[in-house]
């Protein structure tokens, strides 16, 4: 962990440093500049950061908590973040309007209850330039969007709370939109949309590489959205919810597996969230053998590809008309 904390945080950083010396005259080297750095920022996100503020990097909860802040350090909000997946995402997970990560603008439509439009029929087309651009819409609004909405669920209450978490918000942001954006506006030869698109490039790659991620574990046919009863009960318990709602892939690839925080291991992470994923794979095992024994699914697909192609399958799925079901 140690060692990918340094290397993932000298990918993200070091470019932005060549890019804000100003010595890069060449266009193509600002991008390649950039979308390195964009590798760099996935890489703590799915790897850092991840693990920090669910308490399971380390066991100092002081290295926990200062090594969140590195998702503040790329532009997005460590406390807000911690609302939306710690609390909503890992307990409610592919349950509709309680779930944040599947509650995606109205042209995309991620589970079967939500409302249907003409344009969803399309979506398993135009949805990953969108998984490209959404760390944009993080980091430039997303977070006061959450702010406001938690605040009306009952987080950040008080007047007084809210309005220091939203001047944290605020400061962090100017710290990172200055290194990453503003200074190499002024600093780069290059005209300023020529840096901007730049920008946008390195957000694209993590964006795209994060997203896709993420909804490999949860948006794929094997995996169900449970709806709550009238009385605001979700049948079953929660571990088995987790099993029924979330899915593995590339369980033999190592590399890949250490560069996305093993996030190829999504049901150990949901069932286990304390766990720093260095564990997962060798856990893995023991869950897929209690699954069994309980007669419980333990969904897993054998690569990337495929992961892809099943998330794909279901998005096409999804956009379908007749696919509507009783909510």
């Amino acid at each position: 962990m140690i060692v990918k904390t340094v290397l993932m945080l000298l990918i993200f950083i070091t470019p932005l440093i060549i890019i804000n010396t100003g010595i890069v005259s060449s266009t193509w080297l600002l991008f390649s500049l950039y979308i390195l750095s964009g590798f760099g920022m996935a890489g703590i996100g799915m790897g850092i950061m991840h693990d920090a503020i669910h308490n399971s990097y380390s066991c100092n909860q002081k290295v926990n908590k200062y090594l969140g802040y590195t998702l503040n350090l790329i532009g997005a909000n460590a406390s807000i973040w911690k609302i939306q997946h710690n609390v909503l995402h890992h307990t409610f997970t592919n349950i509709e309007e309680a779930d944040d990560d599947i509650n995606p603008p109205f042209f995309l439509r991620f589970t079967p209850h939500t409302k249907w439009y003409s344009i969803h029929k399309f979506q398993h087309i135009y949805s990953w330039f969108f998984y490209g651009l959404s760390t944009v819409s993080w980091v430039t609004a997303k977070d006061f969007v959450r702010m406001v909405r938690f605040r009306k669920m009952g987080f950040f209450r008080e007047k007084s709370s809210f309005n220091k978490e939203l001047a944290k918000v605020v400061a962090w942001k100017v710290i990172s939109f200055g290194f990453v954006l503003v200074l190499p506006i002024i600093m780069a030869p290059q005209a300023w949309w020529v840096v901007v698109l730049g920008f946008i490039a390195m957000h694209f790659v993590t964006g795209l590489l994060i997203t896709t991620v993420f909804q490999l574990a949860h948006i794929v046919p094997t995996t169900e959205y449970p709806l709550p009863n009238e009385e605001g009960i979700v049948e079953g318990d929660w571990a088995s919810h987790q099993l029924l709602t979330t899915s593995n892939f590339s369980p033999k690839s190592r590399l890949f597996s250490w560069f996305i925080g093993g996030l190829n291991y999504q049901i150990e992470h949901h069932l286990l969230p304390n766990i720093c994923h260095v564990h997962y794979r060798k856990i893995s095992h023991i869950v897929a053998q209690t699954a069994k024994e309980y007669g419980l699914p333990y969904h897993n697909k054998h690569n990337f590809v495929s992961a892809v192609g099943e998330h794909f399958k279901m998005l096409r799925q999804l956009g379908k008309m007749d696919n509507l079901r009783a909510g």
